[in-house]
């Protein structure tokens, strides 16, 4: 094979490995619970697939065969390591005035992914509605919970929606296999199911009006107003701390107590996030101006704000998320 040949057909194998990086991706997530390791297992997965495409003899389609190595390489980055979770996974409730222990390790929690990511340009409406519904943070964080082979089969079967034997051949492995993990992963979800929540559509005159009234309830600091978008068994959670509140008041405690730093905060949407909306918070710095504080991801529930997750690993998250880490008005 000519050199000019070796050329065009590489090119023609990275073409090819690249429009499938954003379902890689989303299926990667889904895996690891985390957007930057999701990017590295896809990463990890093309320079692997690269490596071996001489060997790649077309015996099954080159989709299966990518699915194949990112299944391999999440299950080892899975090795050994604890689950990713979210603050409600680790412990009770705790009340407002409860202070802060300190912040754990960043692999200890869920993060927030950028629809952007998971969804392909032009993807049809109904795909990107079934992604974005499997990409919410209730789910991911339920999926982290089975063992990696579980996880990926109920992946495989319920949101990517193959055949057992399908699956069966990528994990080389038996259906009655794939439907024993099948049955056993929806055992455990069912003992302990994700919360539900509204689909986001930002076209949603309801749900952008009741946006824009927590944007400016936040940023006039009416805690008031803030509190009655608010449901009864509202949480909120603020990793890397393990501390989360539920309940309205006990929000609006914390927000005139150890969180009145968030007065006077600038809050700037961004696009969504595991499929809801999505803001980043820039509050009041001490020598002036304004700093980096969260991005926040609201979840909705029959009309009202069920879920305040602020998300405070701001050097990584703020430029995934487009945001300057100076703020510029």
């Amino acid at each position: 094979m000519t050199e000019t040949t070796t050329t065009q057909r590489d090119s023609a194998a990275s073409a090819e490995f690249e429009q499938y990086r954003h379902e890689l991706t989303a299926y990667a997530y889904r895996m690891l619970g985390s957007t930057f390791e999701a990017e590295d297992a896809v990463q990890e997965t093309m320079v692997r697939a690269w490596r071996a495409i001489d060997g790649f003899e077309g015996r099954s389609a080159l989709r299966t065969w990518l699915y194949r190595i990112a299944t391999n390489v999440c299950f080892d980055m899975l090795k050994g390591r604890q689950r990713r979770a979210r603050p409600m996974d680790l412990g009770p409730a705790s009340s407002a005035d409860t202070p802060l222990p300190p912040p754990l390790p960043e692999i200890t929690w869920i993060e927030p992914v950028p629809d952007r990511l998971l969804l392909s340009p032009g993807v049809d409406p109904a795909e990107a509605a079934v992604a974005r519904d499997s990409v919410r943070l209730a789910l991911i964080t339920a999926l982290q919970r089975l063992p990696a082979r579980q996880r990926a089969v109920l992946i495989f079967r319920e949101v990517l929606r193959w055949r057992a034997e399908e699956v069966a051949e990528l994990l080389e492995t038996t259906v009655a296999s794939v439907n024993s993990a099948l049955q056993r992963a929806r055992a455990t979800l069912a003992d302990d199911p994700p919360s539900d929540t509204d689909p986001f559509q930002p076209l949603d005159e309801e749900q952008q009006a009741l946006l824009a009234r927590y944007v400016e309830a936040f940023e006039r600091y009416d805690l008031d107003s803030l509190v009655s978008l608010l449901h009864d068994d509202v949480v909120q959670s603020m990793p890397p701390y393990e501390q989360w509140l539920r309940g309205p008041e006990e929000i609006r405690s914390w927000f005139l107590g150890a969180g009145i730093g968030c007065r006077d905060s600038v809050v700037v949407p961004v696009e969504p996030a595991n499929g809801m909306p999505a803001f980043g918070q820039y509050k009041p710095g001490p020598d002036g101006g304004y700093v980096p504080w969260s991005i926040q991801v609201l979840e909705i529930s029959h009309g009202r704000i069920a879920g305040l997750n602020y998300f405070l690993d701001t050097t990584r998250l703020f430029p995934l998320f487009g945001l300057p880490l100076v703020y510029q008005g």
